[in-house]
C-alpha cells in the first residue's frame, strides 16, 4: 500500500512540477510580446518623425528653389522694399506652418 501511495503523491509532484513550468513560459512569453510591442511602436515612432522630417526639409528645398528663381526673375524689374519684405513674409510663413506641426 505505501507503494502505491508513493507513486500516487510522485505523479502529483511531476503534475505540479509541469503547470509551475508552464506558467513560467507563459510569463516569459507574455514578457517577450510586450517587448517585441514596445520596439515596434518605437520604431512606428521614428518613422514617423522621419516622415515630418522629410517632408518639411522637402517643403524648405522648394521654398528656396522658389524664391531664388523669382528672385532671378525679379531682379530685373528692381522690386520695392515692401515687395521684398511681403516676399521674405510669405516665406517665413510658410515655414513656420512647415515646422510647427510636431509629430504624436
Amino acid at each position: 500500500m505505501s507503494g502505491k501511495a508513493s507513486h500516487v503523491s510522485a505523479l502529483e509532484l511531476r503534475k505540479q512540477l509541469l503547470i509551475a513550468e508552464s506558467e513560467l513560459n507563459r510569463a516569459h512569453l507574455s514578457d517577450e510580446w510586450r517587448k517585441m510591442t514596445a520596439e515596434i511602436t518605437d520604431l512606428a515612432d521614428w518613422a514617423k518623425t522621419t516622415a515630418v522630417w522629410s517632408s518639411s526639409s522637402a517643403l524648405l528645398m522648394a521654398g528656396l528653389a522658389a524664391f531664388r528663381k523669382r528672385s532671378v526673375v525679379v531682379a530685373r524689374e528692381k522690386p520695392s522694399w515692401f515687395q521684398r519684405v511681403s516676399e521674405w513674409l510669405q516665406l517665413a510663413n510658410s515655414f513656420w506652418q512647415a515646422f510647427r506641426r510636431s509629430p504624436k
